[in-house]
């Protein structure tokens, strides 16, 4: 997959509007005081790196400091309740995912905020596709291979993930579905967990965002099986797509977005917004995304939330047919 390649397939799904409630004028001193961006991932995260290069930009931007607060738990529902909980005013932000803005809506009994209505979309910030990984052990080159194994094979099969409802989590459940295999599901706390179960093989896949495993895939240690997208990556051109094995509709990108609590006055919003495409757009911006594999998105807040319907749409039935329930 080339990068505008990519780019375009993302944003062509940005489509239409949304219809924004009215809301007060912001103060048009803003900011005026430091602004804190809740991540609801651990320090060190795809996520988190990414964030921190955004609000480095905003920062000298805006001349004020955008604080990375981590606040991880619950498949990102601590950080994203605490900033549906926050006043409206642009000092509290949130980076989030497709898990608490879509997914975990359809997992959990007890949610204590709706996603939907909960927040104001600012801007799409960047994606990565999903990488299906094989233990160097697990006698497969690629996923028509794997396909055929688990279909041969009862010995166990299991691929490991960041943890039970994660994107990841959900995905092996729909290549199981369009595959009519049964790969089981073994939980992590954090990726690098494991690495060396997979290179020992004790564990014989793992299904993760690209940037995970990039470095063990390009030195050999790791054996990419499949990513989750139409063409392939140039930094790893050896990993054949979902499309070339043969599996239509196992698509799959990892994206990251901001969002301010509902009610935030739009144009506060909308500094954000320009802000953060300004940086997107740049050669710094794409430069220092290419270097943690990502792909820039940007966007504007209406097209962010038409997106999030079509995720919606995408995985809303598939967590239902999986039954995974959360407390």
């Amino acid at each position: 997959m080339t990068i505008n390649h990519g780019r375009r397939q993302i944003l062509h799904a940005l489509g239409c509007t949304a219809v924004w409630p009215l809301a007060a004028r912001a103060d048009d001193q803003w900011p005026s005081r430091p602004v804190t961006v809740l991540c609801p991932f651990a320090a060190g995260t795809s996520t988190d790196t990414l964030l921190r290069l955004v609000t480095a930009s905003l920062s000298n931007g805006f001349g004020e400091n955008f604080i990375v607060e981590n606040r991880p738990g619950a498949n990102g529902n601590i950080a994203a309740g605490a900033v549906a909980r926050s006043a409206p005013d642009g000092y509290t932000l949130l980076i989030a995912t497709v898990g608490p803005i879509v997914n975990n809506k359809f997992m959990y009994k007890n949610l204590d905020f709706d996603p939907e209505r909960a927040f104001a979309p600012i801007v799409p910030l960047a994606y990565s596709p999903m990488i299906i990984i094989g233990s160097p052990k697990l006698p497969v080159t690629n996923l028509r291979e794997l396909i055929a194994y688990a279909k041969a094979n009862r010995g166990p099969l299991n691929a490991g993930t960041v943890g039970v409802g994660s994107q990841a989590h959900i995905y092996i459940e729909l290549l199981n579905k369009l595959a009519g295999i049964s790969i089981g599901h073994v939980a992590y706390r954090i990726t690098s967990q494991s690495l060396p179960d997979l290179v020992s093989g004790d564990l014989q896949l793992s299904v993760q965002y690209v940037p995970t495993f990039v470095p063990q895939v390009q030195s050999g240690m790791l054996r990419g099986l499949a990513i989750a997208t139409r063409q392939r990556l140039p930094e790893v051109p050896d990993v054949p797509t979902v499309d070339e094995s043969g599996i239509p509709g196992l698509e799959a990108n990892g994206w990251s977005a901001l969002f301010a609590p509902a009610g935030t006055p739009r144009d506060i919003v909308d500094k954000i917004n320009r802000g953060v495409n300004q940086f997107l757009r740049s050669d710094s911006g794409r430069g220092q995304l290419a270097k943690i594999w990502m792909t820039p998105m940007g966007g504007t807040p209406e097209q962010l939330a038409d997106y999030i319907k079509s995720e919606n749409a995408k995985w809303g039935p598939i967590i239902k047919q999986a039954n995974i329930s959360l407390q």
